[in-house]
C-alpha cells in the first residue's frame, strides 16, 4: 500500500507542477477576466457615441423629458451646432428637436441611424402625456372631466415567477455540468493516455514489476491523475466562491445578483449535490479507459492517437443530450441514465429537472460504481502484459486477448 501511494503522489506532483497544468487552471479565469476587461472598456468607449442630445427653446418641455429619460442622454449639448459638432467625431449617436408651437408638441430626431425602439416607446409617451395636458389646459377643462378623459384600459400579466426561475435555473444547471464533464474528459482523456505509456515498454518497469505488483502501480497511477482533476474542479470551486463573494461585496454588482439570488440559489443546489458524484464517477470510468488506451500502444508518441476514440465516445455522450433537454420522460434517456460512460451526462439531467426518484439514482450509481470495479480489475489484471509487450495489435485484439488469457 505505501508503495502505490508513493507512485500517486508521485505522479500527483509531476502534474500539478507543469505549465499545461498551471495553463490549464488559470485559463479560465484568465479567459473570463478578458472578457469582462474587453467588455467593460468597450462599453465605456461606445457609450457616448451611442448617447443622444435632447435640444429645445423651452426648456421646462427639455426639463420634463430629461427626467423621465435619465439613461442614454447627453444632457450637457443644449445646441444644434453643438449637436452636430459632436456627431462629427462620433461622440453622440443623434439629437431630439422638442418644440412646442403652443398649438402641438413636436419632436424630430436628426442622427446618423434610427433610433433605437426603447428610446423611440419612452419618446412617444412623453409625447403623447405632454400633448394630453396640453389638451386639457387649452380646452378648459374641469378636473373631474379630466380624471374622466384620462381613463385607460388595464393589461395586467400573471406570470408565476417561481416555475420561470426554476426552468431558467434547470437550463443553466445543464449546460454547466455537461460542459464541465466535456471539457475534463476532453482534457484528462489524453493526459491519462500519455501519462501510462511513458513506461511503456522500458526497462526499469520491469524492475518495478519485481517490487510491486502492477495492479498496485496501475492504482497509484490512476489515484494520482484523478487527484490532479480532483484539486482542479477544487480550484474551480473556490474561484466561483472568492468571485461570488466579490460580486456581493461590489455596490455595481450586488443589486444584481440580489435580483437573481433565487436563481443563484437554484443553479449551486443543482451543482453541488450528487450530480457532483456523477461527474466525478464518470471522469474515472473515462479516465480508466483513456489509461487502457495508452497501455495498448506500442510506442508513446502513439498515446494520443490512442485516446481519440475515448475522447470520441465523450463527445458523442455530450452531443446526445441536446435533443433531450426538454425531453426527460423519453425512453433512451431513461436507459442511457443506467450504462456506463452515458449515465455521468443523462441521469444528472433527469436529477435537475426532478424526473428521477432516490431508487433509480441509487441503482445507477451502483451500476456505475460495478462498472468502474469491474474496469478497473481487468485492466489491473492485464496491466503487466501490456506494458511489457511491445507489439502492434489493435485495441479490440487486445481485449479479447485478455479475455482469452483470463479464461
Amino acid at each position: 500500500m505505501r508503495k502505490t501511494w508513493v507512485v500517486t503522489f508521485e505522479t500527483y506532483l509531476r502534474q500539478i507542477k507543469s505549465w499545461s497544468f498551471l495553463f490549464m487552471v488559470l485559463g479560465p479565469f484568465l479567459m473570463i477576466g478578458l472578457t469582462i476587461g474587453i467588455s467593460y472598456l468597450s462599453a465605456n468607449s461606445a457609450s457616448s457615441s451611442r448617447q443622444v442630445a435632447v435640444i429645445s427653446t423651452s426648456q421646462p418641455l427639455r426639463r420634463d423629458y430629461i427626467k423621465q429619460q435619465d439613461s442614454g442622454l447627453n444632457t450637457k449639448i443644449t445646441t444644434v451646432s453643438a449637436a452636430k459638432s459632436a456627431m462629427g467625431k462620433n461622440h453622440l449617436a443623434g439629437y431630439l428637436l422638442l418644440s412646442d408651437n403652443q398649438q402641438q408638441i413636436r419632436a424630430d430626431y436628426h442622427g446618423s441611424s434610427q433610433m433605437s425602439s426603447a428610446l423611440k416607446a419612452q419618446t412617444q409617451n412623453f409625447l403623447s402625456r405632454y400633448q394630453q395636458a396640453h389638451n386639457y389646459q387649452q380646452a378648459k377643462l374641469t378636473t373631474k372631466q379630466q380624471r374622466l378623459l384620462a381613463r385607460t384600459p388595464v393589461l395586467q400579466q400573471h406570470i408565476e415567477k417561481k416555475a420561470g426561475t426554476a426552468n431558467l435555473a434547470k437550463t443553466i444547471s445543464f449546460w454547466i455540468l455537461v460542459t464541465m464533464i466535456y471539457i475534463i474528459l476532453i482534457t484528462y482523456s489524453t493526459i491519462a493516455a500519455q501519462e501510462i505509456a511513458s513506461d511503456k515498454g522500458t526497462k526499469i518497469m520491469e524492475i518495478i514489476f519485481s517490487s510491486t505488483t502492477a495492479t498496485s502501480y496501475f492504482v497509484g497511477k490512476i489515484t494520482g491523475i484523478l487527484l490532479v482533476i480532483l484539486t482542479q474542479i477544487i480550484i474551480y470551486l473556490l474561484g466561483g466562491w472568492a468571485a461570488f463573494q466579490f460580486a456581493m461585496n461590489n455596490a455595481s454588482l450586488k443589486p444584481l445578483i440580489t435580483q437573481y439570488q433565487s436563481l443563484i440559489d437554484t443553479v449551486l443546489h443543482n451543482l453541488l449535490s450528487i450530480n457532483l458524484v456523477y461527474l466525478f464517477l464518470g471522469v474515472i470510468i473515462y479516465t480508466l479507459l483513456a489509461a487502457y488506451s495508452g497501455a495498448i500502444v506500442a510506442k508513446a508518441e502513439d498515446a494520443s492517437k490512442a485516446a481519440q476514440p475515448v475522447i470520441m465516445l465523450g463527445v458523442f455522450g455530450f452531443f446526445a443530450t441536446f435533443p433531450f433537454q426538454n425531453n426527460m420522460d423519453a425512453l433512451l434517456v431513461k436507459i442511457l441514465s443506467y450504462v456506463p460512460f452515458f449515465s455521468s451526462y443523462f441521469m444528472p439531467m433527469r436529477i435537475i429537472n426532478g424526473t428521477v426518484n432516490g431508487w433509480e439514482q441509487a441503482i445507477s450509481l451502483v451500476v456505475l460504481l460495478a462498472a468502474i470495479a469491474l474496469f478497473a480489475g481487468y485492466i489491473g489484471s492485464q496491466y503487466q502484459r501490456l506494458m511489457l509487450q511491445t507489439d502492434n495489435r489493435s485495441f479490440w485484439q487486445h481485449l479479447l486477448h485478455g479475455w482469452r488469457h483470463q479464461s
